[in-house]
């Protein structure tokens, strides 16, 4: 029996005083005066333009974080959710093409598309014709011979009204509508797709979890790139308008500095609401499941349910970030995106920030394209200045592609950062910061 004097139990269960967050403001002040070395160096409008690109960035990587850090799902296809945000950023607000929808196309189109739907649900229907007494095996015979003969015909009818459209429009254009409404789209879009994705691959393995986004990810791509009448394919598509005043009203760097407040908005929002999700029973229990899933489902949660929202929610982060990144380059071109830039990078910038803690993802963001974008000139300049040492000292012939070589560079100085952060800071530079309570 326990002799502690009520008082002093009252005592223990007083929280301890939060500490000032030194590490925090040390970081952000370094941060700000590479920002300031970056502006003096390169001058206003580039890096503005920067920025703008560490914000959209910034987004991608609070989806990831709160997928990876909150629950612990490695997602390997953070390219596939922001090709389908920028997917949706053109196709919403890319001007009305009247070669397509001033002819006939558009109803065949929707015709083929209903046939579609149709083929689907009956094929869905068939997956259920064991609650009529039909035995499994058969049942699984004719749902599959049904969704190929179907499938077969609704692709050969497909590719005949797409073959029109190129060859009489060229693609189906846009809707010629704010270039905000994409964004939103595009992260209703990815979400469905992380719906589905996690619907099926969620039951698994976090290593067979990422090598199931990759692929569908890559599908997601080869999709895009392929579908000319939909997306111009590898032709691109150009300008994307901009949901502000653009370049041509208001000059490179108040344009792009106007961009920068619309996208800091939107991280600010974002960050209150995962603070707020964080801290309250439901990021509570997300982070139970996380750390101790058997404890979880013996405390009767409802663990499937529970990661496929927060996968959802990753990817519906994903696509918007993505719709904001797309439509700021002005440019559609499903090639441009490769796992490299899209899911790898944004990796490493929720390993550098720390999994799991949003204002640690925010900085590895900003941190980490800086040094992405900033290595390459860096690096030209060293390898200049090594030129001239050698021809001078040593008479040696200068190669005559140190641009590329510089490029190169980038892929170097990523992966000796994170072997370093890996090494000295595992748990990332502000990583998680976790309450034990009794």
């Amino acid at each position: 029996m326990s002799t502690q004097q009520p008082s002093e139990q009252r005592a223990d269960s007083v929280a301890a005083p939060s500490r000032f967050p030194l590490r925090e403001v040390v970081l952000f002040t370094a941060l700000l005066a590479v920002v300031l070395g970056v502006y003096a160096m390169m001058g206003t409008a580039y890096s503005t333009r920067m920025l703008v690109e560490a914000s959209c960035y910034a987004i991608l990587a609070l989806g990831l974080t709160i997928q990876w850090g909150y629950a612990g799902q490695f997602n390997a296809g953070v390219m596939g959710f922001v090709a389908l945000g920028g997917f949706c950023a053109m196709l919403f607000s890319v001007p009305v093409n009247d070669a397509f929808w001033g002819t006939e196309l558009p109803g065949e189109l929707g015709r083929v598309l209903l046939y579609g739907a149709a083929a689907a649900m009956l094929v869905y229907g068939a997956t259920k014709l064991d609650r009529l007494g039909v035995p499994k095996k058969l049942r699984t015979v004719i749902a599959v011979a049904l969704a190929v003969v179907l499938y077969l015909v609704v692709i050969s009818l497909l590719r005949g009204v797409t073959g029109e459209i190129q060859s009489r429009a060229g693609f189906i254009g846009g809707l010629g509508l704010p270039a905000w409404t994409g964004w939103l789209v595009g992260g209703a879009l990815a979400g469905g797709i992380g719906y589905f994705i996690g619907k099926i691959c969620l039951g698994l393995r976090s290593d067979y979890l990422a090598i199931a986004t990759l692929g569908i990810a890559e599908i997601i791509k080869a999709f895009l790139k392929n579908s000319d009448w939909l997306t111009r394919g590898t032709a691109t598509v150009s300008p994307l308008p901009w949901p502000t005043p653009g370049p041509s009203e208001l000059g490179f760097t108040l344009a792009r500095a106007l961009y920068l407040s619309v996208t800091a908005l939107m991280i600010a929002v974002i960050f209150f609401l995962l603070h707020r999700a964080y801290h309250a029973p439901w990021g509570r229990m997300i982070r139970a499941i996380r750390d101790n899933e058997i404890s979880a489902a013996a405390m009767g949660k409802d663990i499937n349910r529970r990661r496929l929202e927060i996968f959802v929610l990753g990817c519906i982060l994903m696509g918007i970030g993505g719709g904001a990144l797309a439509s700021f380059n002005s440019i559609f071109d499903p090639n441009g995106y490769l796992p490299l830039n899209h899911t790898f990078l944004v990796l490493v910038m929720v390993i550098l920030g720390g999994p799991g803690n949003n204002l640690g993802t925010i900085f590895g963001a900003v941190a980490v394209y800086i040094i992405w974008i900033m290595s390459e000139p860096l690096a030209l300049f060293v390898m200049q200045l090594a030129v001239s040492v050698g021809e001078g000292a040593f008479g040696w012939e200068p190669p005559s592609n140190l641009d590329s070589r510089a490029l190169q560079a980038r892929v170097f100085v990523i992966g000796l950062l994170i072997t370093l952060v890996l090494r000295f800071a595992p748990q990332g530079l502000l990583p998680e910061k976790v309450k034990h309570h009794g």
